[in-house]
């Protein structure tokens, strides 16, 4: 009886530490299909090294990056390069914020070397926001590999605009490495730019929410607006149009100090427009372009305010804040927190402009739009890309009558993109 009992055990301590194994196995499986899945989207880079490095062998190459420019297990594209005995890599050039972003919005960054890697760093910010001849001296071939955000004014897509003239006026070749738009590839929104309104901030006639790639703006910049470059672009694969930031396998990397979210980016198109007035956009808190306030500001009265419009996609709630720089540092500050709740019903620059607009109509005394320059132009108009709206906003005009008047420029626009839609 005991032999028996003394055997039943035993197989019973085999058949668990077989299922013990199984399962461990299993899980590794499961890891190794999860990391397979991981590969199966590449980005830009990782297109380059894997199936097209013969478009940078044997050549002197030039990098645009800052520190989103990473491959899925994070890893520097300056690194990858660098390291990689087939690449000859001989400069970096960094945009506003820098190579490895540590600078502040709109500090300059001088000339520099690599502690990492020994090679020179040219700033492509301030007073040379377009590469020079020297700068771009033994250089064959440009790279730019940078997340973009989307939206019209943010300036890294302008940094590529710039470098793409260099290297058509210095017979470099170009070669963009694609990366995905946060907001996806479907939905336009906002103005289109006024021509006159052009600045660094907004350089070509395209609406606030673009809705396309780097590599597609780069095609569209290169043909529309006569840049005539030798432009490559290396696409991401398995990227889909409808696919924002959080339905890729990526992590979020701060494309700049005060983008720390993807839900950052989100509200970015219409929250900076804030920028342009007295009101803060919530620099120098944790929830940049989330947080919108003023001293003057009654935080429960706005958040009703703002949630009585029934913005798609939104909610608003009553928020006070210090910003420990930047506009009204050191001042409580009163609001609110911009709550996405659905980012596809969401309208970021209807929603934007509502801001603005309820801000404006509930404290006409407090509130006010940026000083204008010496031609009259105000930084909300630089952001916006025209003059009208802001005289729209003054003189009384609902958000809905502005958005009626920019529909044809949004659909010519749309023509337009849709020659130059890669995925």
């Amino acid at each position: 009886m005991k032999k028996w009992l003394v055997m039943l055990l035993t197989s019973i301590l085999i058949l668990s530490s077989l299922s013990v194994a199984l399962a461990d196995n299993n899980g590794k499986g499961n890891a190794h299909g999860h990391h397979k899945h991981k590969k199966k989207f590449k980005l830009g880079v990782e297109v380059l090294l894997d199936e097209q490095k013969e478009l940078i062998e044997g050549k002197s190459v030039g990098l645009i990056t800052n520190p989103t420019g990473v491959d899925q297990d994070l890893t520097s594209i300056v690194d990858l390069l660098h390291n990689d005995p087939d690449v000859d890599l001989k400069a970096l050039y960094g945009p506003e914020h820098g190579v490895r972003g540590s600078a502040q919005a709109g500090e300059y960054v001088e000339y520099y070397i690599d502690e990492e890697t020994g090679l020179p760093v040219y700033s492509l910010y301030g007073s040379t926001k377009k590469p020079t001849p020297e700068m771009l001296e033994g250089i064959d071939v440009l790279l730019f590999d940078i997340q973009d955000v989307g939206t019209r004014f943010y300036t890294y897509i302008y940094t590529m605009a710039y470098a793409m003239e260099a290297a058509e006026e210095n017979d470099i070749e170009f070669i963009v490495l694609d990366r995905p738009n946060p907001l996806g590839g479907e939905a336009i929104e906002g103005p289109v730019l006024d021509d006159e309104y052009s600045s660094f901030v907004g350089k070509y006639e395209i609406p606030l929410r673009h809705g396309m790639t780097v590599g597609e703006l780069a095609k569209l910049f290169n043909e529309e607006f006569d840049i005539g470059a030798n432009l490559t672009v290396v696409e991401m694969d398995k990227w889909k149009r409808d696919m924002y930031y959080d339905d890729t396998p990526l992590e979020w990397v701060l494309p700049s100090p005060n983008m720390p979210t993807l839900d950052t980016a989100l509200v970015y198109p219409g929250a900076a427009l804030i920028e342009g007035t007295n009101v803060s956009e919530g620099r120098g808190t944790t929830k940049p372009f989330e947080l919108i306030g003023a001293p003057f500001i009654n935080a429960t009265e706005l958040a009703n305010e703002l949630n009585g419009l029934k913005l798609p996609g939104v909610d608003f709630r009553a928020a006070s804040f210090t910003p420990s720089f930047s506009k009204h540092a050191g001042k409580l500050t009163h609001g609110v927190q911009i709550h996405v709740t659905d980012k596809e019903a969401f309208e970021p620059v209807t929603t934007g402009l509502s801001l603005v607009k309820t801000i404006h109509d509930l404290y006409p005394e407090d509130f006010e739009f940026r000083a204008e320059n010496s031609a009259g132009v105000s930084f909300f108009d630089l952001l916006v890309g025209n003059g009208w709206i802001r005289d729209a906003i003054e003189d009384g005009e609902t958000v809905e009558e502005m958005e009626q008047k920019w529909q044809g420029d949004l659909r010519e626009f749309n023509e337009v993109r849709e020659n130059y839609l890669l995925y």
